[in-house]
């Protein structure tokens, strides 16, 4: 039993294995979805590269965000190797004599041991959908039969998530990938299943439910032979003069021809069921999902993170196999559209993923959409000295949580360095927009975030990025109390006026993490368009799925 159990509404800063280990109890869970961040740009040449260098035949190009074949690789491969179920252990050794030790292999190792993790955790009703596309879905479905059993699989769902164009018009020699592939599997033969439907086809519904009664109900006439006549033990009978094999009992016949639901056009016609338009569920949901549009840029749903799923995908996997107050997990969960998607059904829900900057989208997510939600974060900092260690341990993660306290919008590589100018360590880290005048034209916040010591030259560095990119304000963030120098250096800045709110504001703005921690917010006009806000939701119709527009 883990040390510390979880059951509800908890977002996990961290690596998910460990914390699965730690806080999510063998048996506790009803669904688990799962999104792996692998070749998430879609490249679909899959790097067969060892680590040394020396590239494989099938090497065509490497993709960015995968795992690399390094020491945790090698120990987690070892752990496998040593404590696994030996089927699991015997598995990941055979791939690795096939395969390499190479990005691929990497990957392949760090799931193994994730979903041996998650097979743990799900109850025996329970159920797990692991989103991947065509580069390793087939190396997965054999670790998933492996972990699970193959009596276990259930369905390869196909997603079509984007239209068939790609790169097609540059001459490209293949079909356009537009699909990806959801893995269905269940811990037991018990899983619980609610099927789904999807509406009737208009052009199906005129050309077959073309009958319509005198009170205006459309009805189709369905067959009412029972397939496979004797043979199959169909009772034989008479109705209405024709006598043939029927798929009901002539006691259930008599009720339904006294009901009116059964219809015989003329006379010696073989008689049929009248089957109501408004009685129809729809059309039963098969393993082909197109009808799920992907979040194209206009869409309203569209928060900017790279690997947004629609919620629409979300709530078809969770009503399908879940039950209201059950408790769903993502071990990767990105801007938190599963955990939205829970909350929004009434399930309850953990979620974990590795970046500050996953976390800070999916607190702002659900306190946009669910104003009264209450939900706890573990693993990010609460105080200065958990702070600092963060810095110490990962800087770019300091960086990111640093930002999100503010909501401000990360900025990387190329960006960010030119409203910097003088190399990484100076670079514009962040940035606020906002909106204040009736012309409606964004203006920015540049935000700079520091873990190390600072002095008044990095204020000054500030400044000149602030006149030099026209922003509105510049924001220095420091985890060091700043000197009296950093401190004269902003406030001979001056201000910036706000035409729409007719205040001033300091042009330059310095806010430790204590500060922060104590909820210090920057003087500002009220922002716009940092992280896209999410859709509200009314609780109160959150099972029928009703959005507030």
């Amino acid at each position: 039993m883990p040390p510390n159990p979880i059951t509800t509404n908890t977002l996990f800063y961290g690596d998910n294995l460990p914390i699965l280990r730690e806080y999510v109890a063998n048996e506790s869970v009803d669904l688990v979805y799962l999104d792996p961040p692998f070749n998430s740009n879609r490249t679909y040449n899959v790097l067969f590269k060892d680590e040394s260098g020396q590239e494989a035949e099938a090497q065509i190009e490497a993709f960015d965000d995968t795992w690399h074949w390094n020491p945790k690789t090698e120990e987690t491969y070892q752990e496998i190797i040593a404590q696994a179920p030996a089927r699991v252990a015997t598995m990941i050794g055979a791939l690795r004599q096939f395969i390499g030790a190479n990005q691929m292999m990497a990957y392949l190792v760090m799931m193994a041991a994730r979903l041996v993790e998650l097979h743990r955790v799900l109850k025996p009703t329970g159920s797990l959908y692991l989103h991947c596309d065509p580069t390793a879905s087939h190396y997965l479905k054999v670790i998933l039969d492996t972990i699970f059993g193959p009596q276990n699989f259930v369905n390869e769902v196909i997603w079509k998530r984007s239209d068939a164009k790609g790169d097609t018009g540059q001459g490209a020699k293949h079909f356009g990938r537009v699909n990806d592939t959801i893995l269905f599997y269940a811990k037991s033969d018990k899983r619980m299943w609610s099927p789904q439907y999807i509406d009737l086809n208009p052009e199906y519904v005129e050309r077959f439910y073309k009958y319509v009664d005198p009170d205006g109900r459309r009805y189709k006439l369905d067959n009412m032979l029972g397939p496979g006549g004797a043979a199959k033990g169909n009772p034989q009978y008479e109705v209405m003069g024709v006598t043939r094999y029927w798929r009901y009992s002539q006691k259930r016949m008599q009720e339904l021809v006294a009901a009116g639901r059964v219809v015989q056009l003329k006379p010696g016609n073989v008689p049929m069921y009248k089957r109501y338009l408004d009685e129809s569920k729809g059309t039963p949901i098969t393993t082909n999902w197109a009808d799920i549009d992907l979040l194209r840029g206009w869409s309203g749903e569209r928060l900017g993170y790279p690997t947004q799923k629609p919620l629409a995908l979300l709530e078809r996997i969770i009503q399908a196999s879940s039950n209201a107050d059950d408790l769903v997990l993502d071990p990767f969960c990105g801007c938190g559209t599963t955990i939205a998607a829970a909350q929004k059904l009434g399930r309850k829900w953990i979620g974990i993923d590795i970046t500050h900057l996953s976390i800070a989208l999916q607190k702002y997510r659900l306190r946009e959409m669910f104003p009264e939600i209450e939900f706890q974060v573990i693993g990010e900092p609460e105080d200065v000295g958990s702070a600092r260690q963060l810095a110490q341990d990962n800087r770019y993660q300091f960086q990111g949580w640093a930002l999100s306290r503010v909501r401000a919008k990360p900025l990387g590589g190329q960006e960010g360095q030119r409203a910097g100018k003088k190399g990484s360590d100076k670079g514009i880290d962040g940035v606020i927009n906002f909106i204040d005048d009736a012309g409606g034209k964004p203006k920015r916040v540049l935000v700079q975030v520091k873990s190390g010591h600072v002095k008044s030259g990095d204020v000054r560095d500030l400044r000149g990025a602030v006149e030099r990119e026209g922003a509105a304000i510049g924001l220095f963030i420091t985890l060091e109390e700043p000197t009296r120098e950093m401190e004269q250096e902003a406030t001979v800045a001056g201000f910036y006026h706000s035409p729409g709110w007719q205040r001033d504001y300091p042009r330059l703005q310095i806010l430790t993490i204590a500060d922060l921690l104590r909820g210090a917010e920057v003087k500002m006009p009220l922002a716009w368009g940092t992280f896209k806000q999410a859709q509200r939701v009314k609780q109160a119709e959150a099972a029928q799925g009703e959005l507030e527009l």
